[in-house]
Order: C-alpha cells, then sequence, then structure tokens
C-alpha cells in the first residue's frame, strides 16, 4: 500500500485538507501519515529518513503533500525520496503577480490563537455546548441557528462543528415523545425563533441503528418509535416551512456546508 505523507512545520491541517482532497478522487487505498510541527533541520532529515524507510518497505514512492513556511527546512523535504508536491510553491508565485504584493510567510499564521476569528470560533463552542440538546432555553436570542430534530438525529455534532470551524452560535433542541402527544406541534419556546430553526431528520432504519447501539431492545430504539417521530417531525417542518435536511447519508462537514448554502449564514472562518 502506498503512502501519503502530511508534513508542515505548522499543524499540518492545510496539507491535510489539500492532500486528502486530491486522494478522494482516486478509488484505492493509501496509508496516510502526518508529520506537524518540522521546524528545524535535524527534524526535517529524520523526516527524510521515516520516508525513505516506507519506501524500502513498500517498493512504492510515498506521496509527500507538504507546507513549509521555513526556506531551508522546505528545500531539506523537497529532496526526499517520494513523489512531492509542495502546495505553497503551486499557488504563492501566481498570486504574487495577481494581487501585486509579495507574500510575508510567518509560522502558524493559518492555525493559531493569534488568528482573528479564534476568540469568535472559541465563544461559539462555549455557547454550543452551554445550549445543546434543549438544555438552556434562556440564550436562545443569541443563536445564529437553532438546529432541532429527534434524538440521534446529527444535532450535536453538527452543532460542534458549525462553531469549531466557522465561529457559528448554533443551540440545538430535540423533539421527544413528550413533545409529540397526539400531533407534533411547534414547542413555545420555539414559536419566537422560528427564522432561526432548521430541522435535520434521518432515515428510519439509520435512527433504529443508531438508537439500538445506545439503548437496545428499547421502545425509543424501535422501529415504530423511529417511524412515528421522523413522521411528526417531517410533517411539522412542512406544515411550519422550516427549512430541513435528511442527514443520512451526509458527514457532519456536508450537513454543516448544506446548512449554511441554504441558510445564508456569515462564515466567521477568516
Amino acid at each position: 500500500m502506498r503512502t501519503a505523507f502530511y508534513i508542515s512545520d505548522g499543524t499540518a491541517i492545510t496539507a491535510e485538507v489539500f492532500g486528502h482532497a486530491l486522494l478522494s478522487l482516486f478509488p484505492t487505498e493509501f496509508k496516510h501519515v502526518t508529520i506537524p510541527f518540522v521546524e528545524t533541520e535535524q527534524q526535517a532529515k529524520e523526516v527524510l529518513e521515516q520516508i525513505k524507510v516506507s519506501f524500502d518497505e513498500s517498493g512504492e514512492r510515498p506521496l509527500v503533500f507538504f507546507t513549509m513556511v521555513n526556506l531551508d527546512i522546505k528545500n531539506i523535504i523537497s529532496r526526499s525520496i517520494g513523489i512531492n508536491y509542495n502546495f505553497l510553491d503551486q499557488f504563492v508565485a501566481p498570486l504574487e503577480k495577481v494581487i501585486g504584493v509579495p507574500s510575508k510567510p510567518m509560522p502558524h499564521r493559518t492555525h493559531s490563537i493569534h488568528e482573528k476569528t479564534y476568540d469568535i470560533r472559541i465563544e461559539a463552542v462555549n455557547y454550543a455546548l452551554a445550549n445543546d440538546d434543549g438544555s438552556n432555553l434562556k440564550d436562545y436570542h443569541e443563536a445564529d441557528i437553532i438546529l432541532v430534530g429527534v434524538s440521534r438525529s446529527g444535532k450535536t455534532p453538527t452543532s460542534l462543528y458549525l462553531a469549531l470551524q466557522y465561529g457559528i452560535k448554533a443551540a440545538n433542541y430535540p423533539f421527544t415523545e413528550d413533545d409529540m402527544g397526539d400531533v407534533l406541534k411547534m414547542p413555545n419556546v420555539l414559536r419566537g425563533f422560528k427564522k432561526k430553526l432548521f430541522g435535520l431528520t434521518i432515515d428510519a432504519n439509520r435512527l433504529h441503528q443508531i438508537r439500538s447501539e445506545r439503548r437496545a431492545n428499547s421502545r425509543y430504539a424501535s422501529m415504530q418509535q423511529c417511524r412515528m417521530e421522523l413522521r411528526e417531525v417531517e410533517n411539522l417542518y412542512r406544515k411550519e416551512k422550516i427549512p430541513f435536511l435528511n442527514s443520512t447519508k451526509f458527514s457532519i462537514e456536508e450537513i454543516s456546508a448544506k446548512i449554511l448554502a441554504t441558510t445564508g449564514l456569515e462564515r466567521r472562518k477568516y
């Protein structure tokens, strides 16, 4: 199996994102190795040796995706026996010509506490944690969005991803069996925030599987209960004209991106 290395003198997040995006286009398996904070020449030489060992063991030249600010370290990594892709070099020089301003690379600028949105994202994460699962109803006026749906439809992880990745204050409210009654109606606590609501739903079979892992052989996990709850919430979404998304076949990243595209919420990422 061919190895893909993601190397940086910072967090290596950029190299990972670019590299994974490229490799996802190919229907083959790779061994992934991430090496962040390569900040000295000695560390760079040790990375070269690790890449060589991988080549010796597999017989295939590793793919080496890297982003380096330090020129000396970049030159060392560029000499690896792998097939080397320096993402920054591919784009910086053309951008300098277009923008008309020389770049000023600085270590750790992209993912650090010094970036402008760091405090915004941390505040949003704290908000998501404090307003998870309907646990705090008094701060909904601060929410950028309120995710609603049945239990285990993906509200909590989506709320946290929106907060951490985009700095969006996302609360979430679960529709429980107590809310259902004969017919599910809009809870009074949500009625004043209708424009902030976004619904999640999920296929009944998938919900049954997830709930069974949590509480096997319970009424909560039964197929009948799952179908009933999903039917009620989807009817409510349509009646109240709440935008909603079926999360069954999407990752958290995809769910979040679709929510942003639908609602037009501003990303606080840069």
